[in-house]
């Protein structure tokens, strides 16, 4: 017997719109700033590229409560050097 696990949410298999496609982006750029060593490039490649093809796999919500916090976090002032 095969068992299926069910998707968080619906899978969207048509496209994602221009407004959800845009905060992927924003985060993507803004993980960078957040998190400027290689975990914030692996963010960012991880949204971007679920922008070109995840959505499609549907259970986005991990995905989009990753994009909320990015939008909402501060960006750190670095000290520049002197």
């Amino acid at each position: 017997m095969t068992y299926y696990r069910q998707p968080e949410t619906a899978p969207n298999h048509g496209r994602m719109d221009q407004h959800e496609k845009t905060r992927l982006r924003a985060a993507a750029f803004r993980a960078t700033r957040l998190y400027p060593d290689p975990v914030g490039e692996l963010l960012s490649r991880e949204l971007l590229t679920w922008e070109e093809f995840g959505y499609r796999l549907g259970g986005g919500q991990l995905i989009m409560r990753l994009v909320d916090h990015l939008l909402k976090a501060p960006i750190p002032v670095r000290e520049s050097a002197s």
